[in-house]
Formats: C-alpha cells, sequence, structure tokens
C-alpha cells in the first residue's frame, strides 16, 4: 500500500462549504470531505475492507507482491475482485490499485449519509458532488505547474476517481520518471492502476504522447494529464482550470 506525499495539496479543493476530516490506518490515510463529519463511519468501514484485503493476502500472498496481474476467484472480497480486474486491464500488479479502490469502496457507503463526498488515499481520489468543484494539481514542487494549474470537475462526471502516479514524488512505486501521471475514469481501481501503467511509460519529456496512446486504448480511461519536466499531455474529458499561484 502506497503513499504520496506531500499531504499540503489536499487543500487545494475548494470546499469550504464541506466539512473535512482526516482517518488513518495504517497505511490508509484518509482526507474526506462530506456534508457532515463522518469519522467514525469511515474509521468503521475502512476496518472492513482493509481486513478482507489483508485476509485475502494472507491466504494469496502473491496478491501483494506481483508487479502482475493476478487471477482471484469468484470467491474473492468484492474489493480485491475490483482491483484484480482494474490491473488485469493495464497489465501491472494488483496493489498498484489498492489506494483507488480505497477511496472508491470507503466512499460509496459514505454516500448515503452524505450527498457529496470527497475521499483522498494517497493522492487518489473518488468524489461525489453536486456542484463544479477545482482540484489543484501537484507536480513536485519544482514543477511549473503545481499550484497554477487544477482540474475542473462538474457533477454529472460523477461517482469519478482521480488517481496520480509519479516517478518523481513520493513513495509509490513507478519505473518512469513522470512528475505527474493523472487520471479520470468511473472506476478509481482502474483510475490508479492505468495512473501507475501510463506513468511507467514516461522516461522523458517526448514520451508523453506514448503514454497517452496508451490511456486511449484501456477501456473505461475517461481522460488522462501527464506532466514531464515543463511539457504537459492532455487527453479525453479533462478540463483545466488556472489556480492562484
Amino acid at each position: 500500500m502506497h503513499e504520496y506525499q506531500p499531504r499540503f495539496y489536499r487543500h487545494w479543493v475548494k470546499d469550504k462549504d464541506l466539512v473535512s476530516f482526516s482517518v488513518v490506518l495504517e497505511e490508509s490515510d484518509l482526507y474526506v470531505r462530506a456534508r457532515r463529519n463522518l469519522r467514525r463511519k469511515t474509521l468503521k468501514v475502512l476496518m472492513r475492507h482493509r481486513a478482507s484485503l489483508e485476509g485475502y493476502i494472507e491466504r494469496c500472498p502473491e496478491f501483494l507482491t506481483s508487479l502482475e496481474p493476478v487471477a482471484v476467484g469468484e470467491d474473492a472480497p468484492p474489493i480485491v475482485r475490483a482491483m484484480a480486474e482494474a490491473a488485469d486491464k493495464v497489465d501491472v500488479g494488483p496493489m498498484a490499485a489498492v489506494a483507488g479502490a480505497i477511496a472508491e469502496y470507503v466512499g460509496k457507503e459514505l454516500l448515503p449519509f452524505s450527498r457529496e463526498v470527497i475521499v483522498e488515499n494517497g493522492g487518489d481520489i473518488f468524489l461525489k458532488i453536486m456542484k463544479s468543484r477545482s482540484i489543484g494539481v501537484y507536480a513536485g514542487e519544482s514543477s511549473p505547474f503545481t499550484g497554477k494549474i487544477g482540474l475542473e470537475i462538474s457533477p454529472e462526471e460523477t461517482p469519478l476517481g482521480i488517481c496520480t502516479s509519479s516517478g518523481t514524488v513520493g513513495h509509490s512505486l513507478s519505473f518512469g520518471s513522470a512528475d505527474a501521471c493523472i487520471v479520470l475514469s468511473r472506476s478509481t481501481p482502474l483510475a490508479d492502476a492505468a495512473a501507475t501503467a501510463i506513468g511507467n511509460l514516461i522516461g522523458y519529456a517526448d514520451d508523453i504522447p506514448r503514454g497517452i496512446d496508451f490511456a486511449r486504448s484501456v477501456e473505461g480511461v475517461r481522460g488522462v494529464l501527464i506532466l514531464k519536466d515543463d511539457r504537459i499531455g492532455i487527453w479525453g474529458d479533462v478540463k483545466i482550470v488556472t489556480v492562484g499561484g
């Protein structure tokens, strides 16, 4: 399970009308925004999904360590099946989808208690919103895009997953060197796995078109934003807005 540092970008979602709270459990570090404080409910849901995932890993250690897709049975927990399916679509290990999967599975269980929910887990976001909101892009302190641009998300696009992989920021495993590879998908596990797969392709700025081509080939990916040095690549349903510097 991976981390994405630093955390200050968490405050770049314009959401003063929502209540914000954090829930931390081992590697999972959730920052949640909702219509009311659902911290206790969030912790209970997170504990349950982590337990089902950890229980499966005990029975199938390969699920934790494999860098390639792993087949799982119909008896596997739903979150495990979602991770395995996402990883298989983009040919990465299933744990590449873990942060997005947890964000989505927790977020969806909070929706009966709040019409708007935003769950960020290590840089990966699940959101269901009732009005347009902008999410700031973080690509490392040296990136010319950090703090300058954001993604505008409209309600009809949600529920939506927005996941980031970086080869230069944080502790996530990446074989590339993109400053940020951000993927949008209705499936947050798929957005997470695809961000990893696309990020792995970006060694230099000239590789951005290769990453875009890959994103276009993945069924379920709605859009991608790739940042490397002073270059940017965009494809799909991605609305860029400028934000305060």
